[in-house]
């Protein structure tokens, strides 16, 4: 184990109890009750206004809250010790269009510096801009979406940080920086470091986190392991018959919520257990089954049907 994964060893990177914000008539965050353990990738999903850059916000204390509290490291976040040890990158990274990357680079160093007498080590930012392609001549307003973003990047992760904060951090790259991006997280989580994941991308979220929290109105509706989630999701399966296939043979076989007959071919929808629709399909000349594994959108999006808030 790292020094720095054993660093705060039982003091969670994150804690939010009862967190509120209004703004006005409008409930950006209600009663939020979360927790992120030290060393986690942990997945934080909702659509567009539903309180998830409110959350960063106050995790970052850029808001105050209306009521309840959040403690980041063991520490309050307007604490700049606190919020030294943390990667932070928001969605829309705001620099002088006249500063260079370089420029911006060398400037959150000497600020990490002077708060935590430890900087940015060179030869590592030089290893992030060389991985992420970014030419660090170039002045912030002549930089694309996407080399911005790995900007924003390089300057989170440029310390080392035992926290980062991520919101929609792959919006803009390409698929391979996307994996970069990707093996970035598992080096700093092998380290110790945790990880705090906002984004639409939900493959990205899958493949990365070990738990997420699905925030519907500002509301949390489930905080739950990735595994877990699959196990909700209901399963299609095809089934490819020797012959053409007996209309309704799987009716009324518990777990199937959905069958359709095309020639030799039956497409199922299952919900739960397995068992009965193997046992029925074994009655019958199988010449191919194909499952098609759930994952994790068509979970979230079950959370945002209809009026109700679970799946």
């Amino acid at each position: 184990m790292s020094q720095r994964s054993g660093r705060h060893r039982g003091v969670p990177a994150i804690r939010a109890e009862n967190l509120t914000k209004h703004f006005g008539a409008i409930r950006a965050v209600e009663d939020l009750d979360l927790t992120v353990e030290t060393g986690e990738v942990f997945g934080y999903l909702g659509p567009n206004g539903a309180g998830k850059t409110t959350t960063i916000r106050l995790l970052m204390d850029f808001l105050r809250p209306t009521s309840g509290s959040a403690t980041v490291l063991g520490g309050v976040p307007s604490d700049p010790a606190v919020r030294a040890r943390i990667g932070f990158l928001p969605a829309d990274l705001a620099v002088d269009p006249r500063y260079t990357a370089r420029d911006l680079l060398d400037f959150y160093g000497r600020l990490r510096q002077f708060r935590t007498r430890t900087g940015h080590d060179p030869a590592w930012v030089d290893s992030l801009l060389q991985r992420f392609d970014l030419d660090p001549g170039r002045r912030f307003g002549e930089l694309s979406t996407g080399n911005r973003r790995k900007l924003g990047i390089i300057q989170a992760f440029a310390h080392r940080p035992e926290l980062l904060i991520l919101d929609e951090p792959t919006s803009g790259l390409d698929p391979l920086l996307q994996a970069e991006f990707a093996r970035l997280i598992r080096e700093m989580t092998a380290d110790g470091a945790t990880v705090f994941l906002s984004s639409h991308v939900l493959p990205e979220v899958e493949e990365l986190a070990g738990r997420v929290a699905i925030l519907r109105r500002g509301k949390l509706v489930t905080v739950s392991e990735v595994a877990e989630l699959r196990a909700q999701a209901r399963a299609r399966i095809e089934i490819r018959l020797a012959e053409p296939a007996p209309p309704g043979a799987f009716d009324g076989v518990p777990g199937v919520v959905e069958a359709r007959y095309e020639d030799s071919v039956i497409h199922l929808v299952v919900e739960g257990s397995m068992d009965q629709v193997i046992k029925c399909a074994a009655t019958l000349t199988v010449l191919r089954l194909v499952t098609h594994e759930a994952d994790l959108e068509e979970v979230f999006l079950s959370y945002y049907a209809g009026d109700g808030g679970g799946a």
